[in-house]
């Protein structure tokens, strides 16, 4: 199983009652974010382990031993294994150099992204215990994100997101929508790859109920398009997790202000040790 045994950067913990988010410090806290990963995806959702995966109970890949772990933890629990109770995995351009590579590019052509100036990052496996998907979650994991991003001036966030649904027929209405309304400029726009590719575009503009389709979109996809995300180019089938996959993309400058003084994203806390 991946695990890192060295992590020298957090961010400065940030509280809220007895919850907190930090980065992960150790293996086992990076353990407890693999078991709640595995609890959220493999046992609530739809997707299929690997006969190693099932025995561990956990969800790891190659990519863990490399990426950064944000994590929600809470204090009122007393073993690691509990406290964990949502997560993001946080993967800069500077460092997949260095290791292997983003995991995005296994779905899209992300050139348009690689050549972009400045820093990028890549968020995935986002997922919150069931008993704590609340808002004071979802604030604390992206106060969490935001102090990321300042601290290592990010310019672009992407990654991709999930409609929990493998008929395409049953979503090319809010696919068509967000093909029509949110689709990325080209000079940051990924496109899945030619043997992955499922078109988005399957009513024009103008035959699209706006109001039905919103509707259909997936909560955490909602949540990145009301700070100003994109839309890649084609949705690509993830058949191990039961999903179909659309990858999204975020300038940070066009998070709106309001967002960012709801969340004191203009005071960042960070500390590198």
């Amino acid at each position: 199983m991946a695990a890192a045994e060295d992590f020298f950067k957090t961010i400065e913990p940030v509280h809220s009652g007895n919850l907190e988010v930090r980065l992960a410090e150790n293996s086992a806290e990076i353990d407890a974010a693999q078991a709640l990963r595995y609890k959220v995806f493999y046992e609530e959702m739809s997707a299929k382990p690997t006969s190693e995966m099932l025995v561990a109970k956990r969800d790891y890949d190659k990519f863990d031993e490399y990426w950064d772990h944000l994590l929600v933890l809470d204090h009122s629990k007393n073993k690691i294994i509990d406290k964990v109770i949502g997560t993001y995995r946080l993967n800069r351009k500077s460092q997949a150099k260095n290791n292997t590579g983003f995991y995005s590019s296994g779905e899209y052509d992300i050139q348009s992204l690689l050549s972009y100036p400045g820093e990028i990052l890549e968020l995935g496996r986002s997922c919150v215990d069931s008993k704590y998907r609340n808002g004071q979650t979802m604030q604390l994991l992206w106060r969490g994100i935001a102090n990321y991003v300042f601290y290592y001036d990010i310019k672009i966030m992407f990654g991709c997101a999930s409609f929990p649904e493998v008929s395409h027929n049953l979503i090319k209405l809010p696919l068509s929508y967000l093909h029509h309304y949110h689709l990325a400029p080209k000079k940051i726009r990924p496109v899945a790859l030619n043997d992955r590719y499922i078109n988005m575009n399957s009513f024009p503009k103008e035959d699209i109920n706006v109001k039905e389709a919103r509707r259909l979109v997936p909560p955490l996809v909602k949540g990145y398009l009301r700070v100003g995300a994109y839309i890649g180019d084609g949705a690509v089938l993830d058949q191990q997790f039961g999903t179909t996959d659309i990858v999204i993309v975020l300038k940070t400058d066009q998070v709106t202000r309001r967002y960012r003084s709801h969340y004191e994203l203009d005071k960042p806390d960070i500390t590198i040790l």
